[in-house]
């Protein structure tokens, strides 16, 4: 790919401690690379340590977070270690989009803000208002636990998307996103050359990872209610064929859903823990098919899952609802059913076994389709003209 002249770039991520944009951030960073430019990862780190699936080769520059206001004297010092031509905020967030607009102010250096989901529709969408007493206020701002100390509150979130007409330019990835922000699609792009299926044995991912002498059908992401386990699990109940197994990979950062799904259906999944980036085309590897079985919210119509482009590039079978943009993303190269409907999961668990050898080619055209459309490489092209855009 032809060279852009060298700028660097400082990518802002709000929360270092969580899936909450890093991943989307590296993604980013490889695809600027690509492009000749120095790429920095900046950003604050809530928890005790960072998130455990960054990619190990990636270099971040981490500031404490907090709560306020004691957040305020980390975002000037997160302010005096940005150096680069140009701003790449991930999300509309008070800590990443707020901090880059500040830098702008007085340096001039431009912003591009990445929407890679609708930050608000957590909080019940345009519905959602807050409208506290006077004393109740008080205590949101005044309390050492209230509310509005939180940097993510939803009433900043509000707050950020109201400015984001003040960014040079946005990248989003889906529809609906587009619709609703505008701006210029950037695809979750994946290493195709790292996540290649001949580098790999499912067999010996399956017996490596204890997964051996199961029919696996793997989640590799944070299982939330939107995400529709509950739907594929019901499934496996249904079908009660001992050999299945709902393999969740890395299981949620954010609360114990996934520890509520064990206590219900247990006996269905495996669970494993989170893995470096580097790490995960093994994983996916063992899988015989990849779910997405994705609810029809507004959460989820704002989504690129990532896990689709995991399975799609190591050709696995993909098994995934008609929810947001699923179906132009896998365009034909997976298999589709209805949100929320469990006896369609499996009827199409059991065709795909039984049509198994048919089941592998669609998986070769999905892997063809990531490569064309869904690459590190393709990524880099549509950046190219982001940037030079500006």
């Amino acid at each position: 790919m032809k060279k852009e002249g060298s700028i660097k770039v400082s990518i802002l991520v709000w929360n270092l401690s969580t899936n909450d944009g890093i991943i989307r951030a590296s993604l980013l960073e490889q695809a600027l690379k690509k492009l000749g430019h120095k790429v920095e990862i900046l950003g604050f780190q809530f928890g005790q340590q960072l998130y455990k699936a960054i990619p190990s080769e990636l270099q971040i520059i981490s500031v404490k977070g907090t709560n306020y206001p004691g957040l305020l004297k980390y975002i000037v010092k997160i302010l005096k270690k940005i150096d680069g031509d140009l701003i790449y905020a991930i999300k509309p967030q008070p800590a990443s989009f707020g901090v880059a607009l500040i830098k702008k102010i007085y340096t001039g250096k431009p912003v591009i803000l990445d929407i890679d989901d609708w930050e608000l529709s957590w909080h019940g969408g345009d519905e959602w208002q807050y409208r506290p007493t006077v004393k109740q206020l008080a205590r949101d701002i005044l309390k050492k636990e209230g509310s509005l100390r939180r940097p993510d509150h939803p009433l900043y979130l509000k707050w950020m998307e109201n400015l984001i007409s003040r960014a040079d330019a946005i990248s989003v990835h889906t529809n609906f996103l587009h619709k609703r922000f505008g701006g210029t699609f950037v695809p979750n792009g994946k290493d195709t050359l790292l996540f290649d299926p001949n580098k790999y044995d499912p067999e010996e991912s399956r017996s490596l990872y204890g997964l051996a002498g199961y029919r696996i059908l793997m989640f590799p992401g944070a299982p939330r209610p939107y995400k529709g386990l509950e739907d594929l699990l019901i499934a496996l109940e249904r079908l009660n064929e001992p050999d299945l197994r709902l393999v969740i990979v890395g299981g949620s950062p954010y609360d114990d859903y996934d520890d509520k799904l064990i206590q219900q259906w247990g006996r269905w999944i495996i669970k494993l823990p989170n893995y470096p980036a580097d790490v995960m085309p093994q994983v996916v590897a063992a899988a015989h098919i990849v779910v997405v079985p994705q609810r029809d919210t507004p959460a989820a119509q704002a989504q690129f899952p990532l896990k689709l482009t995991d399975g799609m590039a190591m050709a696995k079978p993909i098994l995934a609802t008609r929810v947001g943009d699923i179906p132009e993303i896998l365009g034909g190269t997976g298999y589709l059913v209805e949100p929320s409907s469990p006896n369609q999961i499996a009827e199409k668990i059991q065709w795909i076994f039984l049509h198994w050898d048919e089941a592998q080619e669609q998986g070769k055209r999905a892997r063809e389709r990531c490569v064309k459309y869904y690459s590190i490489d393709a990524m880099s092209a549509i950046l190219s003209d982001v940037i030079a855009g500006l």
